[in-house]
């Protein structure tokens, strides 16, 4: 009787650890981080005080009352605030991030793997043109053969 012995949780934990793509995901993650990092400081070191020039420097100053008037701020703060400059800065945020991402990293990436493909497509056009045109010169030697032999010749 052959008993299937299934491999323990930390032999299963190491070998999900040593995948390439987890590796390459914690990475991400990191470069994330830090990318979230540059980003944020450009929202409030640029385009905050650009916006501030119309109005205040902090976009999260920026809201409406819904209900109520609304006075004070925290915990103290009366009536229903819709608090719409916070949602402005965040997805100024996330557009910035986004055109950084495409057009640093997917753009540039997307190029470079079009002219792979262009590369690896002309050098496999050009093989089977010297394919081919090896095929045409070994007919062209056995016509030239055949010939050769003449008539009375048997032919294998």
């Amino acid at each position: 009787m052959s008993e299937n012995k299934q491999p323990g949780v930390l032999e299963g934990f190491k070998a999900f650890l040593m995948r390439g793509n987890v590796i390459d995901l914690a990475v991400a993650v990191v470069i994330g981080a830090a990318f979230t990092n540059i980003v944020n400081s450009v929202v409030k070191g640029i385009i905050n005080p650009l916006v501030g020039a119309v109005g205040t420097k902090n976009l999260d100053s920026y809201n409406s009352c819904l209900e109520g008037p609304c006075r004070g701020s925290g915990t103290t703060a009366t009536g229903i605030r819709i608090m719409w400059g916070s949602v402005l800065g965040a997805t100024l945020s996330f557009v910035i991030t986004a055109a950084v991402v495409y057009f640093l990293m997917v753009l540039p990436m997307a190029k470079f793997l079009a002219r792979q493909a262009a590369r690896q497509k002309a050098k496999e056009g050009t093989r089977e043109v010297i394919e081919v045109s090896e095929l045409e010169v070994l007919k062209e030697i056995r016509d030239a053969l055949v010939v050769q032999r003449g008539p009375g010749r048997r032919e294998y």
